[in-house]
């Protein structure tokens, strides 16, 4: 089976195709205008897309409570840690918006040409996704069992991205059989480390190799560790795609920000990437024009040591084998043993097919 293409707007995702980068402004916004600045930031270095979370934090979380622990930069010079206890529901609440909010925000990435994507938490919240005419729809990796969710997101038609940090390869094949029973092979699997940021431990890039030999559909890479190192190194594994997260300052006191981008940073990240799809070539070998010039130069020629007479053969000749190799190669020269010169020729002569006169 050929691996499936995602088309997103007037983008492809797939093989041979170019790496489609997501900036994910979701845990980092601070309201409409700062959703909407990140956004601006993302397109203006070349983003293909900008992904956010719609959610309603008082139904998602029951216990008003309970903690999340992460970690909040607090010195740019030693990028140094403090680990922070803080109610999740506070967290999340700082990233709500209302609908029309989110509907201003949609109309925004139109107008500057950038594709919008979203988690979702409740089944209601698709119905927005709808009336904005997203894109996509993406399932957060805690969600991965939630199949009414995955379902109903599915039964849209929309391209479904599927987050699988934490999940097993089998919870991964059980949530996208939910999606392809309802018609949709629009999926994009994601591998996502876990932790914020994560542990070099726990991102285990192999799993990239696994998941691409198991499906058939684009994988991408949600990348938890701060700087672009990881993302690189997913790129030449073969990762269709790749979301990182963006923020405008790396020391606000919340979660992700600390392994996020900030504006200054975003341009070299997307460049980055860029530069290291043409490193990667097409598998093929190849070479211009101008490459086997250089090739040439440095290769070896026949080039005769002492001066020989027309009508002589190669063979009785005194050869020695020089740079550059614009004349008969060395690999020739076997074949070409008992061929005779066309002409007399000085010593240091650079031999080439019209001095020799052979039958084959």
């Amino acid at each position: 089976m050929e691996d499936i293409m995602i088309t997103i707007g007037n983008k492809r995702i797939g093989s041979n195709e170019p790496t489609f980068i997501t900036f994910e402004a979701g845990p980092t916004h601070s309201g409409l205008e700062s959703a909407k600045r990140l956004v601006k930031h993302a397109s203006d270095v070349g983003g293909d897309a900008i992904k956010f979370q719609i959610f309603d934090a008082d139904r998602l979380v029951e216990d008003k409570m309970q903690l999340f622990t992460y970690q909040k930069l607090i010195d740019r010079k030693t990028n140094e840690l403090e680990t922070v206890e803080e109610p999740l529901y506070d967290i999340l609440k700082r990233r709500c918006l209302n609908n029309n909010e989110w509907l201003e925000l949609k109309a925004y990435c139109d107008d500057i040409g950038m594709a919008f994507f979203s988690t979702v938490g409740f089944e209601e919240d698709i119905e927005l996704l709808i009336k904005m005419n997203c894109d996509s729809i993406k399932i957060a990796s805690a969600d991965i069992n939630y199949f009414p969710l995955i379902k109903k997101s599915a039964e849209t038609g929309m391209s479904i991205q599927l987050d699988t940090g934490m999940a097993t390869l089998a919870e991964i094949e059980m949530a996208i059989d939910v999606v392809r029973q309802t018609g949709n092979e629009n999926i994009i699997i994601h591998h996502c480390p876990s932790g914020y940021p994560a542990r070099l431990e726990s991102i285990n890039l192999n799993v990239i190799r696994t998941l691409k030999q198991m499906f058939d559909y684009p994988i991408a890479f949600s990348d938890h560790t701060p700087g672009r190192e990881m993302d690189l190194v997913a790129v030449a594994m073969g990762v269709n795609m790749v979301e990182k997260t963006i923020t405008e300052d790396r020391m606000t006191p919340s979660v992700e920000h600390v392994m996020s981008l900030e504006p200054h940073e975003m341009q070299d990240f997307v460049l980055s990437i860029r530069n290291m799809e043409i490193a990667l070539g097409n598998g093929r070998r190849s070479m211009s024009g101008e490459e086997k010039i250089k090739r040439n130069a440095v290769r070896r020629s026949l080039f005769l040591q002492e001066p020989a007479k027309k009508g002589q053969k190669l063979r009785n000749c005194k050869i020695e084998f020089r740079r550059p190799g614009f004349g008969i190669a060395p690999d020739r020269f076997e074949e070409l043993l008992d061929a005779e010169l066309s002409d007399d020729l000085p010593a240091g002569h650079m031999l080439s097919l019209p001095n020799l006169i052979w039958t084959q």
